[in-house]
């Protein structure tokens, strides 16, 4: 039974609580601290920030259901918290959709009221169940089991997998919005400098982030004082000036080797969901895997369960060096009508796959560019 008065005393308990651990920071309280004193204190602080927080969403979701901040003169609730609890508005939206997210989510809620689930974790929860409410309810226990257990990268990656479960065809429509909304402005600033600002989708940006990482000197090296900023800054203009000095931009039929995918044969098979990500980790669908072993090189890996390496074989390309040369004397170009893109720009497309049987000769290949390699796997069943 609720005791109004019992929660007000608890309300001050908390506040003298808090109190306590502020004025730690004076007189040198700190200091008095053993090393696992503190580290115990700084997770018991986390842990409680994170129950604290789960209070904050119900009491939003409450206050929202009575529309108290309509009744006060407010325009809504994200208004009413802008202004008595400080929070920008896209925080106090932020905060109210959760909130209604959370209210339709028992057993998210009751782990974050635990502290088993962080906040962070829990806006990828939301936003799964946002996208499949349906399947979500049914798949919640085993969702929040992943979240409470695995690290941060592998929650992302086991709700793509589960994102792409519950509706492939989804999944790949959103691949496809994300890859629209790609953006790049370069643009000139005050006192002759400039600013990149970009959108990237997931394949996109591992490319550009891979090759960056693979120039970037190591920090501190040689008493190399740069931010880690200004040496990715470095390695982006020291890519660009290298491809203008010699003139090597990216040559299809060359080795690749910045970028590289880890998928199941059933998934180039299009026989089932499987393993299907690029090297950082990023889910990819498998069309887009099929699209990049069209023109690669493979090397095959077999397993016995999710980590166990039984064999590795030699590193191969599906279109051999002197296959391409021919493929580039007889298409010259993008083969798709109307395109004028050199073969220098081209992949060697599979008319038939090789993950489904088909050769890797003259008769069953054709240059695309990459924005018609992209339409032609697109359009295929």
């Amino acid at each position: 039974m609720f005791d109004i008065e019992a929660e007000i005393e608890a309300g001050k308990a908390l506040n003298a609580t808090v109190d306590d651990l502020a004025s730690l920071s004076e007189d040198g309280g700190w200091d008095r601290l053993f090393d696992d004193q503190l580290a115990t204190l700084l997770v018991q602080v986390h842990v409680q920030r994170e129950r604290l927080a789960a209070v904050e969403l119900a009491a939003t979701a409450e206050l929202d259901r009575r529309a108290i901040a309509v009744n006060e003169g407010h325009r809504s609730t994200a208004a009413w918290l802008a202004e008595n609890c400080r929070l920008s508005w896209g925080e106090a939206r932020r905060q109210v959709g959760l909130a209604a997210a959370l209210a339709a989510m028992p057993v998210t809620a009751a782990a974050l009221a635990d502290g088993a689930v962080d906040v962070g974790r829990m806006r990828r929860l939301a936003a799964a169940h946002s996208d499949h409410p349906a399947e979500f309810v049914r798949d919640e226990r085993l969702l929040v089991t992943a979240a409470t257990t695995l690290g941060s990268r592998d929650v992302a990656r086991t709700i793509d997998y589960w994102r792409q479960a519950a509706d492939a065809e989804r999944f790949c429509a959103n691949e496809h919005a994300a890859y629209a909304r790609r953006r790049l402005y370069v643009s000139r600033t005050a006192f002759g400098m400039g600013r990149l600002d970009a959108d990237l989708d997931p394949e996109s940006l591992h490319v550009i982030a891979t090759a960056i990482d693979a120039i970037a000197d190591p920090a501190g090296r040689d008493g190399d004082e740069r931010t880690s900023a200004q040496r990715r800054c470095d390695a982006l203009v020291d890519i660009c000036r290298h491809a203008l000095d010699h003139g090597d931009l990216p040559v299809s039929g060359g080795q690749r080797p910045h970028i590289t995918a880890l998928v199941d044969v059933e998934v180039l098979q299009r026989h089932g969901l499987g393993t299907s990500e690029l090297g950082d980790g990023r889910v990819i669908s498998g069309e887009a895997a099929r699209r990049l072993a069209c023109d690669a090189a493979i090397t095959r890996v077999i397993t016995d369960g999710p980590s166990s390496i039984c064999d590795v074989g030699r590193t191969t390309r599906t279109v051999p060096a002197a296959t391409r040369t021919a493929l580039d004397v007889r298409d010259r170009g993008c083969t798709w009508q109307g395109c004028d893109r050199p073969s220098h720009w081209c992949d060697a497309h599979h008319i038939e796959h090789w993950a489904d049987g088909g050769p890797t000769d003259l008769d069953n290949l054709q240059l695309l560019c990459r924005h018609h390699h992209r339409l032609t796997h697109e359009a295929e069943p």
